[in-house]
């Protein structure tokens, strides 16, 4: 349960991070958002990235917790990526040449 509950946290705190880019901004809402907003959705990322660390770290100490931590992370920021990206494409905004 707790690899579940620190995956969930890892993919909420990227989607958080990333919503807070001027440049995913544009790209989702059409306009670049305050910079209350934006420093509140990079708080909300990081508080649930070190949720998540917190978690493993408790449940399975520090050497493999740190381990655990790594391969949460890596595999939550690539599905936060591919999300991004198939929703940019969908969207008619997607990886075009200048």
């Amino acid at each position: 349960m707790s690899h579940l509950f620190a995956f969930l946290l890892s993919v909420a705190g990227f989607t958080a991070l990333a919503g807070a880019t001027n440049r995913q901004q544009r790209d989702l809402f059409g306009r670049t958002l305050r910079s209350a907003t934006t420093r509140m959705l990079r708080l909300v990322g990081i508080a649930a990235l070190l949720g998540a660390l917190g978690i493993l770290v408790a449940q399975h100490g520090w050497g493999l917790g740190l381990v655990m931590f790594s391969g949460h992370t890596s595999l939550a920021a690539g599905i936060v990526v591919c999300a991004l990206i198939g929703y940019g494409r969908t969207r008619g905004r997607g990886l075009r040449p200048r």
